[in-house]
Order: C-alpha cells, then structure tokens, then sequence
C-alpha cells in the first residue's frame, strides 16, 4: 500500500526544452519531504485515507495542546500543513517497512517515479472585490463618451420574473478560491532535492501550498503520436493505398 500524495510549495514557472528542441512551460515544486500523522480506517472512520503533514520548521509555542498530543501519539514533529490523500494498494511492491503504510512513515517525491501526469490542487490568487469584466471577462459597453465601459448591463425584466435568478454573474469576491488542475504532465522530477516539474500552470502564488497527487483519469496516448515506434495512420494509408498508372 502507498499514499496517492504529497503536500508541496510552488516555487516558480521555467521552461525546458526536449529532444526535438520544442519549449515546454513548466511549474518548479518543491514536493515534500511529508510525514505521516494519522491513518484513517474503515473500520474505525468509515474510509480509508493518510493524513499528511509537510515537514517544516515549526516552533513549539505555535502549536496548540491539542495538536502537540496528536503529533505525540504518533511520533511526528509538529507540522503546520495537514491534509488527507487517499491510499491505494500496491501488490508485488517493495517499500520499506514493507508495503503497508503506517503513521510516522515519510512521503517523498519518488511515489510519481513511474506516473505520467498528476493532479495539482491549489488556492488561486485573491484579487479582491472585482467586477464583470475582469470576474467573468463580459466585453463591456460602449466606449464612447458619456457612457460607463465596465458594466454588465441588466439584469432582470422588472414585471416578470421581477427578481435576480440565483447565479446570475455580477461584480463580487473573485479569486482566493480553491481550484484542481487536472492531468499535468510530469517533466521532470529530483528525487535529491525533492522537486518535481510539471508542464503547466499551477494555481496560486509563489511559495503556496498545493496538493500534488496521481491523476485520477490520466488522458490515454493518441494513436501516432506516442513516438517514432508508432505508426502514423495517415502515412500507412498513403502506402496502403494503390499508386495510379502513369
């Protein structure tokens, strides 16, 4: 058995280049090291999970009574980031302490060394009390003068339905919200340093807390363009098909 995730810090955005010489855009994290702090049972919670804690330094008059005996019990430094991510069981797997996972274990970035993509799940910038045009990117009105441009115009017939219908777009709070990247692929990854590489953006600010884990529904590789040991369909049917005679 594994955990599925790793609690890391955005670090930055790069961009690296392959062996065909083309440019990836790629998000630099630094995932881990974590520790395990407690392990949710179905016998005993009704599901079964890990709980997480990214190994920080922490001084110990930040941490409350109640979290100082929790981290006791299980042996663990005090840790400021918590969460839970899911474990899946790995038969034929060769981790240490055998393969079943226990509170007190480390979780390292090398769980993704034979993954392909990932899912990143992250709090996005807060932009405060914003309005349509940049909340929901509406075009405006009119540009001319002695009109207002950033406005999103009516909102409702007075006689009928004489009310707002609920979810109508209009300014308010934007951003400061959690958002799921799905399917980033994996560029790169430093076991030594811990970082991991991912092609993309990743929601939120430099040194935020984001949750890496496998991707759930990793896309499948389309026929063709997995590599030069696969046959492009157009160019096989080309040769396939009968020349004309001159």
């Amino acid at each position: 058995m594994a955990v599925t995730g790793i609690l890391g810090k955005k670090i930055g955005m790069t961009q690296v280049f392959d062996e065909k010489g083309e440019v990836h855009p790629i998000t630099v994290i630094k995932a881990g090291p974590c520790v395990i702090t407690q392990l949710k049972t179905s016998a005993k919670d009704g599901y079964d999970a890990a709980q997480i804690g990214l190994v920080e330094f922490v001084k110990a008059s930040k941490i409350n009574k109640a979290m100082t005996g929790h981290f006791a019990k299980s042996d663990v430094p005090p840790v400021r980031e918590i969460r839970e991510v899911g474990i899946e069981s790995a038969s034929g797997s060769n981790t240490e302490g055998g393969d079943t996972v226990k509170a007190g274990d480390r979780v390292m970035v090398d769980i993704f060394s034979d993954e392909k993509f990932v899912d990143v799940i992250g709090t996005s910038k807060g932009r405060g009390f914003a309005g349509v045009v940049r909340r929901h990117g509406f075009g405006g009105g009119p540009k001319s003068h002695g009109h207002m441009f950033q406005i999103q115009g009516s909102i409702g017939a007075s006689s009928f339905p004489s009310r707002v219908f609920p979810g109508q777009r209009m300014p308010g709070h934007f951003g400061d919200a959690q958002i799921t990247v799905r399917n980033l692929r994996i560029r790169g990854i430093d076991v030594e340093e811990n970082l991991i590489m991912v092609e993309g953006a990743v929601p939120g600010a430099r040194d935020g807390v984001v949750l890496v884990s496998k991707a759930k529904a990793p896309p499948r590789e389309r026929r063709g363009f997995a590599g030069s040991s696969t046959v492009d369909p157009l160019k096989a049917s080309k040769k396939a098909a009968p020349s004309k005679k001159k």
